[in-house]
């Protein structure tokens, strides 16, 4: 996979933006709760299930136009450690019972002592999520999120992690 995710995120939120959000301003603050996501999942590295990942983020309480900030910290079975920042942008069903979801984080990737080589200790985490809305405002979903650097290092094979969520908002 190759940073198609990243654009995606980039062109659906500029468009969202545009058709949504620019009447009121375009990324004028919109306060909620702070969202806590945990998810676990496979670890998979040049096609091949590698282990396993905990991911943990948490969303600020404030969006900026469709980007609401995020900070996130991920531990695999190998070691590896990858902590970032970057966005999130929701979107929702015309009755609120599902999403879809799409980010983009920055992080820094510490490499453990049997984790994949990625070739470079930049390592942009983009991931495309889905999912429902509980009665109580809890979300399920399943996420694919795929690292890579970008090219700024070589190798540059890529890691994807296919992942279980579940997100609470607290008001």
């Amino acid at each position: 996979m190759d940073g198609t995710l990243a654009v995606v995120f980039l062109l659906t939120g500029l468009i969202d933006m545009a058709v949504n959000y620019c009447d009121r301003g375009c990324m004028s603050a919109v306060w909620s709760g702070v969202r806590h996501t945990v998810s676990a999942g496979q670890l998979v590295f040049e096609a091949d299930v590698i282990g396993q990942e905990a991911y943990y983020r948490l969303d600020a309480p404030v969006s900026f136009g469709p980007f609401r900030p995020a900070v996130g910290l991920s531990v695999d079975t190998h070691g590896d450690l990858w902590i970032g920042a970057g966005a999130v942008n929701e979107f929702t069903t015309a009755e609120g019972h599902a999403y879809a979801e799409l980010s983009f984080m920055p992080g820094r990737w510490i490499r453990g002592e049997t984790g994949p080589i990625l070739g470079y200790p930049l390592e942009f985490r983009s991931g495309l999520e889905a999912g429902i809305y509980r009665e109580n405002g809890d979300r399920v979903g399943v996420s694919l999120d795929h690292r890579s650097n970008g090219g700024l290092g070589r190798p540059n094979p890529g890691l994807e992690t296919v992942l279980m969520r579940y997100s609470r908002q607290l008001q």
